[in-house]
């Protein structure tokens, strides 16, 4: 197998490819636990995650979309080798560093970090992301998505993998498509997150349609939807407007723990 992808939970997956394993927004908290969401808001897990921690292959990254708790919580904090590089924001790299994790890299929109090895190389860019409405944006942790290149010996690109993020649908994701027209695979992070009650700061299926019709990728892989009690819009929601969209055969809906084969995109497509 060239490269999988495995889904683990909420919005954590293990992409393997080219002879990297890269892991995304470590959460491996058990059902009933709390994660932490800052101003002493907390959501109480619903699920466990089909992986455990200590479990995991040795990793060359993890990439880290922000700094909440369900996506690097206690467990990770603990489980993790120090030694891994984290991509992040430049946020959240800061406080990683601080708490030993030395080689966290943070990223501006649109910067690069390169990870290297015999048979290739990992490009990682950092893409916008809106994750609340108006002024609160403030009040919640910066956050980035990310677009992974998989190159080979000669820098060609032969997958290009790109992560929502926690992101609501906005105008400054126009220029991913513009940059990347070329997407293969892209996760996209759901849910319907709602704070307070009210405030929605991920997007709900109508969006998730909307941002799969704009960011336009070859595969979609739906995730962090189902594990949290803040969570309002479930994957149901989501599957519904992708149908009245017509873009019904982008999706793949995998269960936690399952794993599907990636391919470079020149095989994908045909």
């Amino acid at each position: 197998m060239r490269g999988s992808l495995q889904f683990i939970g909420n919005a954590t997956t293990l992409i393997r490819y080219n002879g990297f394993t890269l892991l995304t927004d470590p959460n491996f908290l058990h059902r009933g636990q709390r994660a932490y969401l800052g101003y002493g808001l907390s959501s109480r897990r619903l699920t466990d995650p089909a992986v455990e921690i200590e479990d995991l292959p040795p990793l060359d990254a993890v990439l880290l979309s922000h700094m909440h708790g369900d996506h690097w919580d206690r467990v990770a904090r603990r489980g993790l080798d120090k030694a891994t590089p984290i991509i992040t924001t430049t946020a959240a790299a800061g406080r990683l560093r601080r708490r030993g994790f030395r080689r966290s890299v943070g990223l501006e929109n649109w910067q690069q970090h390169e990870l290297r090895r015999a048979g290739g190389t990992v490009r990682i860019t950092a893409l916008p992301a809106k994750h609340a409405p108006g002024v609160a944006e403030a009040l919640l942790p910066p956050v980035i998505g990310t677009m992974v290149e998989f190159c080979n010996q000669d820098e060609r690109v032969e997958l290009r993998l790109h992560i929502s993020g926690d992101t609501l649908l906005d105008r400054r994701l126009d220029s991913i498509p513009r940059r990347f027209p070329e997407i293969d695979v892209a996760l996209v992070h759901l849910g319907g997150t709602k704070l307070l009650g009210t405030l929605l700061v991920t997007m709900d299926g109508e969006q998730g349609a909307a941002w799969v019709d704009l960011i336009n990728p070859h595969t979609v892989v739906p995730v962090h939807y189902d594990d949290y009690t803040v969570f309002s819009s479930p994957l149901d929601d989501f599957r519904h407007h992708i149908e009245q969209s017509g873009l019904a055969d982008r999706v793949v809906y995998l269960d936690k723990g399952e794993t599907r084969e990636l391919l470079p995109h020149h095989l994908a497509r045909h």
